[in-house]
């Protein structure tokens, strides 16, 4: 599985190297690291990122970026590729999106599963998100002396799906892929818990089925990523047709993307 990278506040930065591709080969480590929000890193964090990364990938909406920008860091490019248009509550983690759960998503566990899961098949169904992966993608054909690192707030859902496209890209295994997206709850757990103590502080105890819409809203879950695949399916016949047809990234770029990242 990708390898948690130790930070002093960053909880959930990961290197893909080790993960196994095509062929059997193997993804270089120091060249492709997910995560979740920058905002917190310190001297020392950011010291250790300067020395690791070249070129950082946010897919943040505007307001995001706005209230937690990522730190500037000499050395390292930046690129914005906001994944969605909008506001979206439980997904960008934006001031007014944590007030639209707290009043909307936790009074019902299952609107908030299903709310999700909208999410999910929207990184698949909608134009935006298909171009700004695409852009993604493309930065990642570049050449990079350092690691190319990718986040959003969490590193959950947009980054989350942004590593499935990477790892599709080079041949990791779907198991692995499920796998590797799950481990994100064990890095994410004290964030959750987090969230729990402010819905406390802001109205009192939680019930079970607000800590279970809170979980529906803010954990990774096998069926998110079930249902991204299966609009994958339903609209391209399956990853390979998303790739080409999706992405619009020939064969011959996927093949250079694993001369680059594969060894």
């Amino acid at each position: 599985m990708s390898q948690l990278i130790l930070f002093d506040a960053l909880r959930n930065t990961r290197d893909l190297g080790g993960m196994t591709g095509a062929d059997g080969r193997k993804i270089r480590p120091g060249k492709l690291i997910r995560s979740g929000l920058l905002f917190g890193a310190g001297e020392k964090d950011r010291r250790k990122l300067a020395g690791l990364v070249d070129a950082i990938a946010d897919f943040r909406t505007d307001q995001e970026c706005s209230e937690k920008p990522d730190p500037g860091i000499e050395g390292i490019r930046c690129f914005r590729f906001p994944i969605l248009e909008e506001r979206k509550a439980g997904v960008t983690r934006d001031e007014d999106s944590y007030e639209e759960v707290l009043k909307n998503m936790l009074t019902d566990a299952e609107i908030a599963r299903r709310y999700m899961c909208g999410i999910y098949s929207g990184f698949v169904s909608s134009a935006h998100c298909r171009s700004q992966y695409e852009r993604f993608v493309r930065l990642l054909l570049e050449d990079h002396p350092g690691a190319v690192l990718w986040h959003c707030t969490a590193g959950k859902d947009r980054a989350g799906f942004g590593t499935v496209i990477v790892q599709e890209l080079l041949g990791v295994s779907r198991d692995d892929i499920m796998e590797d997206y799950l481990m994100t709850n064990v890095y994410l757990e004290p964030e959750i818990q987090e969230l729990s103590k402010g819905i406390v502080q802001a109205g009192g105890p939680v019930s079970p089925e607000a800590e279970k819409a809170l979980r529906y809203m803010f954990a990774a879950w096998r069926e998110y990523l079930d249902t991204a695949y299966d609009s994958v399916r339903e609209r391209y016949g399956g990853f390979d047709g998303f790739i080409t047809e999706g992405l619009h990234i020939t064969p011959a770029e996927r093949e250079r993307l694993r001369d680059i990242y594969l060894e």
